[in-house]
């Protein structure tokens, strides 16, 4: 009978960590958690592992995306003394072995399949993941047009700025799950192929920048979902066709992506140095875009509990706004009730929940009618705030809003919301006003579910 040899990378790593095993157990179940597997590893799990038995497929990538986050640094399998799984595709870092358009069709492919859909969804976020500066990605991908005989111009380019504005406005009006699927397709379809056609420089230059703009949106879309690894995967590749094409505001606009989807993961020094690097890439950004990346620092600076650089960068953020004109772009773009949001996480992320609501509603006051997926979030995120405070009543009075958008969506951030008003709305019931909106929530979902 063959002996097990005893994990010493492993060993060393923990310690390196310095982590006790139920630490490092408890760090690997919370990775599982974030990409849809539910384990409740301890200790003795780690033991086994210490001893020499190899954790299950998909475990391998939790347990090294956990050293990584702690290590602040890659951990590959061989440093960490396990067998890579060849089957574990989702669990791959993006990018590190595909060329840019490659990866992206075969991200697109997978996301336009519902049966795989959801265990793409399931990939991990990497926290410790590089991400290229403008001058690594610029200019780096190779046109393969050779021998082609297809053709585009600038029509073609139109064609697609004007899909990623409709399929914005789908998001806006119906939510992501059925926007999503569409901008993947169109990735595939016509995007690649169009990338792959013989077309002079300057209109290579504009495809690869429309291009660029679309994954941005489709990874913005991803992560609103909660589907964070795939969200980071669709974020990478528009940060390098950003820089294949030379377009500094699509670059800094993802960098600004990733460093809100840092946020809602709670990585806040994350969430800061993505905003920093954003505003960084964009020196001579036009006063909208200076707002829209300022009011992300503002929000780093608080999640890291700098009050004056979070105060400071939000009067930096209105400055900038007052300045702009009243255009207001579908993708990436920053109004009024884009700033109040920002005031209202500033505000919360520092202990004020009273200015935190306010600012909220009056975000909400500025918002566009049809602007429900927006709305929806908001309303979920103030009618949490409101019952914090013990305003039951306006609590109920705002999830009531949000039911009003819920009805007319299909967004799992959405469903994520409506869960939690039946979930926190159950102690109340005893109230009219709590019972009203929970009698009714059960209809909404009756008719959502029909």
């Amino acid at each position: 009978m063959a002996t097990r040899e005893s994990n010493e990378d492993l060993r060393r790593l923990i310690h390196e960590a310095a982590w006790t095993l139920d630490q490092f157990a408890t760090a690997v179940n919370r990775v599982g958690t974030e990409a849809g597997a539910s384990m409740h590893y301890d200790k003795t799990t780690v033991s086994k592992w210490l001893s020499g038995h190899k954790p299950r497929a998909p475990v391998r990538g939790f347990a090294l995306e956990a050293l990584s986050r702690r290590l602040g640094r890659p951990v590959t399998h061989e440093e960490a003394g396990i067998e890579p799984d060849s089957t574990a595709g989702s669990c791959t870092p993006p990018g590190q072995s595909l060329d840019t358009l490659e990866t992206l069709i075969n991200t697109g492919k997978a996301d336009m399949d519902p049966a795989r859909r959801t265990v793409l969804a399931r990939s991990l976020y990497s926290a410790a993941l590089a991400v290229p500066a403008f001058q690594d990605v610029a200019g780096r991908i190779e046109h393969q047009a050779q021998g082609r005989t297809t053709k585009i111009g600038a029509g073609e380019v139109a064609t697609v700025r004007t899909m990623t504005a409709r399929i914005a406005d789908i998001l806006d009006e119906l939510g992501g799950t059925h926007a999503r699927p569409m901008a993947a397709a169109f990735l595939v379809n016509t995007v690649a192929p169009y990338l792959r056609a013989a077309a002079p420089e300057n209109v290579r230059q504009d495809m690869l920048a429309a291009a660029a703009d679309l994954t941005y949106l489709t990874g913005w879309m991803a992560m609103y979902e909660r589907a964070h690894g795939l969200g980071q995967r669709y974020y990478l590749k528009a940060l390098e066709l950003a820089g294949a094409a030379e377009d500094h505001v699509t670059y800094c606009r993802t960098l600004r992506g990733m460093a809100l989807q840092a946020a809602n993961l709670r990585y806040a020094n994350k969430a800061l140095e993505l905003a920093n690097s954003a505003a960084e890439a964009a020196p001579k950004a036009g006063p909208r875009l200076h707002a829209f990346l300022a009011g992300q620092q503002a929000h780093g600076a608080a999640l890291v509990g700098d009050r004056r650089l979070a105060f400071d960068r939000l009067a930096e953020t209105e400055a900038a706004l007052s300045q702009a004109d009243n255009r207001r772009d579908a993708v990436g773009g920053y109004d009024q009730a884009a700033y109040h949001f920002h005031v209202s996480s500033v505000l919360y992320a520092l202990g004020d929940t009273p200015g935190s609501i306010t600012a909220m509603q009056t975000s909400n006051r500025h918002r566009p009618a049809m602007e429900r997926q927006g709305r929806s979030h908001a309303c979920g995120l103030l009618a949490q705030r409101q019952l914090e405070m013990g305003h039951l009543e306006a609590a109920c009075a705002t999830w009531n809003s949000f039911l009003d958008d819920y009805e007319r969506l299909s967004s799992s951030r959405a469903d994520e919301h409506f869960h939690k008003l039946r979930r926190r709305i159950r102690p109340y019931l005893k109230n009219a006003h709590a019972r009203q909106l929970s009698e009714r929530a059960v209809e909404v979902a009756r008719r959502k579910a029909a």
